[in-house]
């Protein structure tokens, strides 16, 4: 499937000077897991990046619980690891999918065209008995120049004005308001359908083309469909298949549901939404 690269098809890249791979562990549970697993053991040549201190900005009142990072801090790290828009880059997490999605939707965001996540995550790897190492790379700085494609992005004043299909990625669970264990209120934004971002996976693999397609046969190609999730974070697999399968004006609300229920004023549905 487009965007998504198998681990023997890394494996076969590794030694490639112009690959970069970047790995993006992360725990909600425990922030400080991934970077202690990167240095514990990673891919050979991976740098590591943060989900909340470089593919996140500072969580304040408004923006939702991961905001974007600033574009050129972000710029800044991917120069140390010696990131261009020439360069090939996959990412990796565990095998979610939702880290390493929400840096292949930044960098893409960025304009970059040749980004993809790894399919089984760091898990697949090992599995496959492939080299692990515990040292830590360096690389010459090279200067990432940004060309930022504003519309793959949808600001809360958008969102606000109700225009589009609004996909909600979230656990049904959580969409129906049945349970709400993050942000003030259960629910989810008016109007909003329910496609599960875990229903792109099986096996802890990425689900093949033509299964993606069928998740999202419901949908019309020619909408607007805005994709969100609790912050930004899991929003972006969905993405990422919808990508895959044609659909080409999405974009990703960053702040989410955390963002949106930040406004007291903001009406929240529960159940069903009638659309479905």
């Amino acid at each position: 499937m487009r965007f998504i690269k198998s681990v023997s098809s890394l494996h076969d890249q590794l030694k490639v000077e112009n690959v970069r791979i970047v790995d993006c562990r992360f725990a909600l549970t425990d922030p400080t897991h991934g970077k202690s697993a990167y240095y514990e053991n990673h891919i050979p040549g991976a740098v590591f990046f943060d989900l909340e201190k470089d593919l996140s900005s500072h969580v304040s009142k408004h923006g939702g619980r991961h905001p974007l990072p600033s574009v050129s801090i972000f710029i800044k790290k991917l120069g140390e690891a010696g990131i261009t828009q020439e360069t090939t880059v996959v990412a990796y997490d565990d095998g979610e999918g939702a880290f390493a999605g929400r840096f292949w939707w930044l960098l893409s965001y960025l304009g970059h065209k040749d980004v993809y996540v790894l399919d089984g995550g760091y898990k697949a790897w090992k599995e496959a008995d492939y080299e692990v190492t515990d040292t830590i790379p360096t690389y010459d700085y090279s200067e990432f120049v940004p060309f930022i494609k504003d519309e793959m992005l949808a600001s809360y004043e958008h969102v606000k004005k109700g225009e589009g299909l609004l996909v909600d990625s979230r656990a049904r669970e959580r969409y129906l308001g049945l349970i709400e264990p993050l942000d003030a209120r259960a629910g989810h934004i008016p109007g909003a359908i329910n496609i599960e971002w875990t229903d792109g996976f099986e096996n802890g693999l990425w689900k093949d083309l033509e299964a993606q397609k069928e998740r999202f046969s419901n949908l019309d190609k020619t909408e607007e469909i805005i994709v969100y999730c609790g912050s930004g974070v899991t929003a972006t697999p969905n993405i990422l298949a919808l990508k895959a399968s044609g659909f080409k004006n999405v974009k990703l609300y960053a702040g989410s549901y955390s963002d949106w229920v930040s406004y007291d004023e903001n009406p929240v549905e529960t159940g069903e939404n009638p659309k479905i």
